[in-house]
């Protein structure tokens, strides 16, 4: 219906699944849709990147004048975001308030559009008892995303998904609720307490899970080494841009060289679309087949030949990058933060170092059982949530009510018709995906010589010379106004503009007295902290503006 939304419930409620049919549906209508997702394996289940990648932010925990100023310059960022109409992003729990705060900024800035993040439905899944933002010393303090600015601004309707899909055991879901509540009882600590283990097995059944990033892949192949019999191994393969094959590979929790041996124990990483196995589903290799394929004996007794599976990247419907390996990886040990997303059917935990709020609660709603989980040690930490999230969390579910509410009072032809329009809105104009190719110009019975192409500042230049103004040259170019103002600035480059003092009136006289002053004052040409200035001083003139006026500072 066009709405921001806050897609939230508990581990196993099926979030991943409802926006991939989310995603799904855009796609069908050609809607040109951002999936991201705020850690790159939370992206790879999306078939997206994280929103680190996407916006253009990478790493930074700040944006100065500079940086602004470049970003703004990029072609491919402000076509990305110019042609985005829904920005979905995934685990949003783990994403710093301030970092949602710079990318509601950049939306605004991209879009030229004042509402919150620039105007784009904004769809922001996650679960806050889950783990919460990684520190590393950011120049901020770090807080939940429903703190920021732009969350509350965005005005958010808030889905809760109650229906569990991963737990069927109704005792285990008894010990993960009391987690969540923050009320774990009596009972429930003794019946932990029935289930601590003093060491660890060898039991190939059981996937390990650690708190702290110890390195899996000692352990893992400390146990391959110790079958006999051949290994063998399976390189991964890739194409597309290089900086999103690493980042895919990063993400990917199948391995760039899988190494595999008869007897080793696996995980699946993937979800198959048929149902026989999802991320997380433990086995033991039976086989090897003609061409090397493997064949996995599952811990439910089904025998499973793996074949290779495809991990992308899309844009604009198009695959920018991929890789293709066996959803597998070896899985004697898994670190929990890896393990968010799965259903594993049988694991060993230690949570007796457990040092952040929602890490207990993680690691064990990651199992489908209690009979399936086998518990090394626990402590205080390893049961409690964070307060302020379980106080949000009873806030969201009362929001989420509120909005089944406001649906049940709607008819199914209104619901639809705000369907309807929402979809006219987003969906691309099919004059724009039209291309028709200028047939030659017939001269004497023959053909002339196909005319020397111009570029595109010259086309642009062309109009000026007419005193077109900005918005005709956009429509009949079917480019945004931006684009042609870009133009302008490199004909001007270039001492290669024809006169434009008629562009002046654009914009209003007051606009370009308050721009131009502002010029002066910040005595800077970039476009920040001009904005920034007139914003201070409750002129609020868009960064468009600012932009069209600089092209006059020289007069």
């Amino acid at each position: 219906m066009g709405k921001n939304v806050f897609l939230t419930g508990e581990a196993g409620s099926g979030k991943t699944f409802v926006l991939n049919e989310y995603i799904n549906y855009l796609k069908s209508h050609a809607v040109t849709v951002a999936v991201t997702a705020s850690t790159g394996i939370a992206a790879t289940h999306l078939g997206g990147q994280t929103i680190h990648s996407w916006s253009g932010l990478g790493v930074r925990d700040s944006l100065d004048d500079r940086d602004i100023d470049d970003m703004m310059q990029k072609a491919y960022l402000y076509k990305r975001f110019d042609q985005t109409k829904v920005l979905i992003l995934d685990e949003v729990s783990m994403l710093h308030h301030f970092r949602l705060d710079m990318l509601g900024w950049l939306c605004r800035q991209f879009k030229h559009n004042e509402k919150p993040f620039g105007g784009m439905q904004v769809i922001l899944c996650g679960d806050f008892f889950q783990l919460p933002p990684v520190t590393r010393g950011e120049i901020y303090e770090s807080q939940f995303a429903f703190k920021a600015t732009s969350w509350q601004d965005a005005g958010f309707s808030v889905c809760y998904l109650t229906e569990q899909h991963r737990q069927k055991d109704s005792q285990y879901l008894s010990i993960l609720n009391e987690i969540r509540q923050n009320k774990v009882s009596a009972k429930t600590r003794k019946l932990l307490d029935e289930h601590l283990q003093n060491k660890s097995d060898s039991e190939t059944d059981r996937t390990k899970l650690f708190t702290h990033n110890i390195d899996v892949d000692i352990i893992n192949n400390k146990y391959l080494a110790l079958i006999s019999g051949a290994e063998k191994q399976y390189p991964m393969q890739s194409r597309g841009a290089r900086n999103l094959i690493e980042n895919l590979k990063k993400s990917c929790l199948s391995p760039e060289t899988l190494r595999l041996k008869v007897g080793a124990k696996i995980m699946f990483t993937k979800n198959d679309k048929e149902g026989h196995f999802v991320n997380g589903t433990l086995g033991v290799v039976q086989s090897f087949g003609n061409f090397g394929e493997p064949t996995v004996r599952t811990l439910a007794g089904k025998n499973i030949t793996a074949t290779p599976m495809t991990w992308q990247i899309e844009e604009d419907g198009k695959v920018k990058a991929e890789v293709t390996q066996l959803p597998l990886r070896l899985a004697w040990a898994i670190t929990v933060h890896k393990s968010q997303g799965m259903s594993l059917d049988a694991m060993e935990v230690d949570l007796s170092k457990s040092f952040a709020h929602g890490m207990g609660y993680v690691a064990l709603s990651r199992v489908r059982s209690l009979a399936g989980m086998k518990l090394l040690g626990f402590n205080e930490m390893s049961l409690s949530v964070d307060p302020e999230v379980l106080m949000m969390d009873k806030k969201f579910q009362e929001l989420s009510e509120d909005a089944l509410y406001d649906l049940k009072k709607m008819s199914t032809s209104e619901i639809a018709e705000i369907q309807k329009e929402f979809l006219k809105k987003v969906e691309p104009d099919e004059k724009k995906k039209i291309r028709l190719k200028q047939p030659l110009q017939a001269s004497s019975g023959r053909m002339t010589k196909k005319a020397v192409k111009k570029s595109t500042e010259e086309i642009t230049a062309e109009f000026l010379r007419e005193q077109t103004s900005l918005s005709e040259i956009a429509d009949k170019r079917k480019l945004n106004q931006e684009t042609i103002v870009s133009h302008i600035e490199k004909l001007l480059e270039k001492d290669d503009s024809p006169d434009i003092t008629y562009l002046k009136r654009e914009l209003k006289r007051s606009e370009f007295d308050d721009i131009i002053s502002a010029f002066a004052e910040a005595k800077s040409k970039t476009l920040s902290p001009v904005f920034n200035l007139l914003h201070k001083k409750k002129k609020n003139h868009s960064y468009f503006k600012i932009r069209l006026a600089r092209l006059f500072l020289d007069d």
